[in-house]
């Protein structure tokens, strides 16, 4: 054999064991949470242009650093530059600004550009602003008196003349072509809130930009929030001092006082604020949306009880402060807040949503409210809205009717007339989601599945012609695949009361004939579902831990979030943590009757936030069947959570004082048998660590024996600070590995 040929066989032979060894190397957690080894590309954020005939996106400029502002034809993909990147250096600066996200104006002729951000709880809603002009090509920073990084939700007038925005707490309004600021407000600070919302306004009600401008540019309209008779919280920090430092936090717990809420008007020059004087105690309901009815000079304002169950729709005149009711939506157990409408035929209907059928569907509603007519109608759930064309007649929006873990873009008109039409084809399997353009005739697809990373693709509707892929993940889905993990599979599970979904994920290595542990993964509670076909990065803890030789179960119980209506969503009102452990523990005892390969006693349970909760309450109510559990971020009584979240799916604590007691698992931890770690960031400002300690402090008390890890100064994701979630997982499978011995048996 000559020597060229041995060397080409050799080489080959080298290459394939490479590539086998390559696609058989073991999950390691190391290149999960240290080496970022499955980071996922995304596309955007994607603007769509005024002429809907075009996209803008952020593009990297590899010559001065930065970002490029990127139009695409959507029809051809012609790419142009609209703002180089640099346009965006600052005079004396020789590094463009770093753009967080960016917003044009009405015409298009300026830029808006939020840069140096910082969290405000939850979300990055406070940094700089910079306004780029693109007819002068100047670019200038907002509010150059004020302290750097405070201005916060900074928004266009609709002539692009002028820009509002918060700084500490107060509104301002800086003119663009003099390049004064004006500062409208003036009581903001200590307890008093001007333009933005108080902790649990943003988090339970998804509150934070703070004001309107009026359709002609003239008046502001603002929400003012008095915190003064909130409970404070102190969270303690005690590592970046030799002194401890308490940091105070207003947060309303069940059956406390709220903050006081209002809505106002002011001149967009100053002067008086003029109250909206709705009627009820402003600590007992919540101001939950206000909107300028556009063309006019009224606001539309939704004003939820304290119960949650009722919502009236106010409409107030900016001029003469007169409010008229117009409608009143209810519900027996709660509701939830929308953001769907819409305004029709010169404002003189409105699109609604509701469940009042049964089913959450798109009304449509006179300005009287007298008249409300179905758009949407049949046995499902619209998930989402998406675009409402009036011209096109049509209200494009996610459903899945026939299964509850997929989503797919629907339209139906708006007239009403005719069936709900399926847009998304079927090869397109799993979940969907789309940014279209506002005539409807363009959409940026991302589609994904629980083994597909997110495709984003530009698709022309209503045909859904894939017109050009955007970003496919494909080394991302490559670098999966030679993973070779078990995919989840998809069941059903009959429970007697109801069939649930859920999932399974096997090991690599997997032996029918073998018994093995099971770990259940479970949330359970009305503001989320873990049973969904998405890619959700791949849930690769979870694959890592069937790797190790465990089998991996998640069950949806009844009341998840999840399309199946109102009577499945509302089932678990007044009995969160009863309810769904026992749905948890029938569908336990079904799947270890139905499949033979299960070991029962090796059955772990573990959830994070509300899903640590319902850890402890399978753990504790059902401890014959749960061996081991793992709770994180739990809350243990349910007395100790904000308000505005427990009330609305428990009701008042006067009102369902049996309930709050039998859903807390503290009231049951006497009755712990198995092995239980929990786990909880010190600064935890959403779940306090004050549910942690009183947790363990009862466990004491009953002389049970458990583990347990603090995480200093981490909040309730628990992941700040350095080499932090690499540890929490090494802690986590530590303890499984000890309490579940892994592998077939």
């Amino acid at each position: 054999m000559r020597r060229g040929v041995l060397v080409k066989i050799i080489c080959v032979l080298l290459v394939s064991i490479s590539g086998f060894a390559q696609k058989n190397k073991p999950l390691q957690l190391e290149d999960i949470y240290k080496n970022n080894v499955f980071k996922q590309k995304r596309f955007g954020p994607v603007r769509w242009m005024k002429d809907n005939a075009g996209y803008s996106t952020l593009k990297r400029n590899t010559e001065v650093g930065g970002k490029d502002i990127v139009r695409y034809e959507a029809k051809t993909g012609k790419k142009s530059i609209i703002v180089s990147a640099s346009s965006l250096v600052p005079k004396g600066e020789t590094k463009p600004i770093i753009i967080y996200d960016y917003v044009w104006s009405e015409d298009n002729s300026k830029l808006l550009i939020f840069t140096n951000t910082r969290k405000v709880w939850r979300y990055h809603t406070r940094g700089d602003y910079w306004v780029l002009n693109l007819k002068t090509n100047t670019l200038n920073r907002l509010g150059k008196s004020l302290p750097s990084s405070t201005l916060m939700f900074a928004k266009f007038s609709p002539d692009a003349s002028k820009i509002a925005y918060v700084s500490d707490l107060n509104i301002y309004v800086e003119d663009l072509n003099k390049h004064t600021i004006k500062q409208i407000t003036t009581d903001g600070g200590d307890h008093i809130i001007n333009g933005t919302f108080d902790w649990v306004y943003e988090e339970e009600l998804s509150c934070r930009d703070g004001f309107r401008w009026s359709p002609d540019g003239e008046n502001i309209a603002y929400w003012q929030s008095d915190t003064k008779d909130v409970g404070t919280f102190y969270m303690i920090n005690n590592i970046d001092s030799i002194y401890s430092k308490p940091i105070p936090l207003p947060y309303p717990k069940v059956g406390t006082k709220l903050s006081a809420v209002k809505v106002g008007v002011i001149s967009a020059n100053g002067g008086e604020t003029k109250w909206f004087n709705i009627p009820g105690d402003p600590k007992n309901n919540y101001l939950a949306r206000m909107d300028f009815i556009p063309n006019s000079n009224e606001v539309m304002i939704q004003q939820l009880n304290r119960r949650q169950n009722t919502n009236k729709i106010w409409v107030g005149d900016i001029y003469s402060m007169a409010i008229n009711n117009i409608l009143v939506e209810k519900d027996d157990a709660f509701l939830d807040v929308h953001d769907d409408i819409r305004w029709l035929e010169n404002e003189q209907y409105f699109t609604w949503s509701s469940e009042r059928d049964g089913w959450f569907h798109l009304f449509k509603v006179s300005r009287d409210g007298k008249e409300v007519k179905p758009i949407t109608k049949g046995d499902f759930d619209v998930v989402k809205i998406n675009c409402i064309d009036p011209k096109g007649g049509y209200v494009y929006y996610i459903a899945s009717p026939n299964n509850f873990t997929q989503r797919y873009l629907y339209r139906s008109r708006i007239n009403g007339k005719g069936e709900a039409e399926r847009i998304t084809p079927v090869s397109n399997s799993g979940q969907n989601a789309y940014q279209i353009s506002a005539n409807a005739k363009w959409g940026i697809q991302v589609f994904q599945n629980a083994t597909t990373p997110p495709k984003y693709a530009l698709v022309s509707l209503p045909k859904h012609k894939e017109i050009r892929v955007l970003e496919a993940n494909n080394d991302l889905k490559k670098t999966y695949d030679a993973l070779a993990l078990k995919p989840k599979d998809f069941i059903k599970i009959d429970i007697g009361d109801d069939v649930l979904d859920a999932w399974m994920i096997k090991p690599i290595d997997f032996d029918p004939n073998k018994k093995y542990p099971l770990l259940f993964y479970v949330y359970g509670e009305p503001a989320g579902s873990t049973v969904q076909d998405s890619w959700s990065g791949g849930d690769l803890w979870h694959q890592y831990m069937a790797q190790q030789g465990y089998i991996v179960m998640s069950i949806d119980n009844r009341g998840t979030k999840t399309p199946r209506g109102n009577k499945w969503r509302k089932s678990i009102y007044g009995q969160i943590g009863i309810l769904a452990s026992e749905d948890q523990s029938k569908a336990a005892k079904k799947i270890l009757s139905t499949y033979n390969f299960i070991d029962p006693d090796r059955l772990g349970i573990w959830g994070w936030s509300g899903g640590g909760q319902m850890t402890l309450n399978c753990m504790f109510r059902y401890p014959e069947i749960y061996k081991s559990g793992l709770a994180v971020s739990f809350v243990s009584d349910q007395r100790l959570y904000d308000a505005t979240y427990q009330e609305r799916y428990m009701g008042l604590l006067e009102d369902n004082a049996k309930g709050y007691h039998d859903g807390s698992p503290i009231n049951f931890a006497q009755h712990l048998e198995g092995n239980l770690m929990i786990i909880h960031g010190t600064a935890d400002d959403n779940v306090h660590y004050q549910s942690f300690e009183m947790l363990v402090n009862k466990l004491i008390k009953h002389n049970k024996m458990f583990d347990m890890m603090s995480y200093p100064m981490r909040a309730h994701s628990i992941y700040e600070r350095e080499n932090t979630s690499y540890h929490l997982r090494q802690t986590m499978e530590a303890f499984w590995k000890t309490n579940l011995p892994a592998g077939g048996r």
